[in-house]
């Protein structure tokens, strides 16, 4: 098996020839994965089938087998997400600022691929084929190291995808898939700082802060999504039940679920016990508060874990507050950064909540669960990001850039006398 650095060179010195090609071939590129992804339909949900038995095996929890999970809808909707990024307009290239100086030198700030970009993640088959396309779009080449758990989906992804590469006469180490499992690979991976530009770690907490912890290359960070959802005084009842439902009950195991019900004292008398009817009557385990279960006394306690607890599962921490203010302190102390919702009448008390807030979106009357790269508009999104770098939030073509200055000049010279003196001494 190769070495991962004779692995990340080769990929490195393949990442000229995807960062070089053309817009519209790029494009091309994209639709022919697409439709390579979804020839090999068959062979793909065989591959994710072995790896689903394994994981049932193993009493793999339900959370993480539903992120495993692939089946001929899921792997349509993952083609698509790649011809969703194909037509999405090119970042790499676009000046985003343009001026000139005093002296005549003319100044833009352009656009350009990262580099190498390592995706590391764990049972999220469906990351393999978003990340390339990303990274692939925006001129990148891609080390993805997927988890022991989608081993075979990922390689039956990544063959398709190589295969389209093959058919387009590129090299296929702009795509490259570590088999090597070892955590000492992903060790190794992370530390070569002087060939991979940008780690992107997708899991759970432990994964993320391993490599946080370990790594010489910049890490992108999500350590969770413990998402709140405040029901502020006098907001429609009906609206904010919607939101809470959809944002706890339609996939609880998505990182942009909620986890976390506030609600106001004013509110809790009428809205709290039919939220909570509702919610068990979708299966919902609610655990309430000190306060709250004034209302619902036969609810089962939430104890400061819960509070803080990311359950990606059909579980929910209900608190009761005094006021916006309240709200805000109890958001601000268990916050992820991830995603914040408001629910109200009052547009003050929605501009307060915003701006006292620091998480990567704050929804103002609409659910959590378009904290999403695809929902708000960046296509299959890379990853979401809670680290203050150059991105911010769900990450998609334009975080897979950076800005460069590109300066046109007609031969100036900062030091003209100095020129003028050695000119003279000539």
């Amino acid at each position: 098996m190769t070495d991962i650095k004779t692995l990340a060179m080769q990929c490195r010195d393949a990442s000229q020839a995807i960062a070089t090609l053309s817009s519209a071939s790029r494009n091309a590129l994209l639709h022919a994965m697409a439709d390579a992804l979804l020839a090999d339909e068959a062979t793909i949900l065989a591959a994710n089938a072995r790896d689903i038995a394994a994981a049932e095996a193993k009493g793999v929890g339900s959370a993480m087998l539903d992120r495993l999970r692939l089946d001929a809808q899921r792997l349509h909707e993952i083609a698509s997400a790649v011809r969703d990024v194909a037509v999405l307009p090119d970042p790499v290239g676009q000046v985003t600022r343009a001026y000139d100086r005093p002296n005549g030198i003319h100044v833009e700030r352009v656009r350009v691929p990262l580099g190498v970009i390592a995706m590391i993640y764990e049972a999220r088959p469906n990351v393999t084929a978003d990340a390339a396309a990303l990274c692939l779009k925006a001129g990148n080449a891609v080390i993805l190291r997927g988890g022991s758990e989608a081993i075979h989906s990922n390689t039956a992804i990544a063959a398709a995808l190589k295969r389209a590469l093959r058919e387009a006469g590129l090299p296929e180490a702009v795509l490259t898939l570590v088999e090597d499992l070892r955590r000492e690979t992903i060790l190794e991976l992370i530390q070569l700082n002087d060939i991979v530009d940008l780690v992107i770690p997708r899991g759970g907490e432990g994964l993320i802060r391993f490599v946080a912890e370990h790594a010489r290359v910049p890490v992108i960070k999500h350590y969770k999504g413990v998402c709140h959802q405040y029901v502020d005084a006098g907001a429609d009842e009906d609206l904010a039940l919607d939101l809470l439902l959809d944002g706890k009950v339609s996939r609880p195991s998505a990182c942009n679920s909620l986890e976390t019900l506030l609600v106001h004292r004013d509110m809790a008398p009428g809205f709290l016990p039919r939220a909570v009817a509702a919610l068990r009557a979708r299966g919902v385990e609610v655990r309430v508060d000190e306060a709250g279960r004034a209302f619902v006394p036969d609810a089962a306690a939430a104890t400061e874990e819960d509070f803080a607890a990311e359950f990606l599962d059909l579980v929910l921490a209900v608190g009761v507050v005094e006021d916006l203010d309240a709200a805000i302190a109890h958001v601000r102390r268990y916050t992820s950064d991830h995603t914040e919702v408001i629910v109200t009448r009052d547009p003050a008390h929605a501009e307060i909540f915003v701006n006292a807030l620091r998480s990567a979106v704050v929804m103002v009357n609409a659910s959590s669960r378009f904290s999403d790269g695809g929902e708000l508009g960046l296509g299959a999104e890379i990853g979401i990001s809670t680290t203050r770098l150059h991105s911010y939030g769900p990450m998609g073509l334009e975080a897979l850039t950076i800005e460069r200055f590109v300066v046109k000049g007609e031969g100036q010279v900062r030091h003209p006398d100095l020129l003028a003196a050695a000119q003279g001494k000539k």
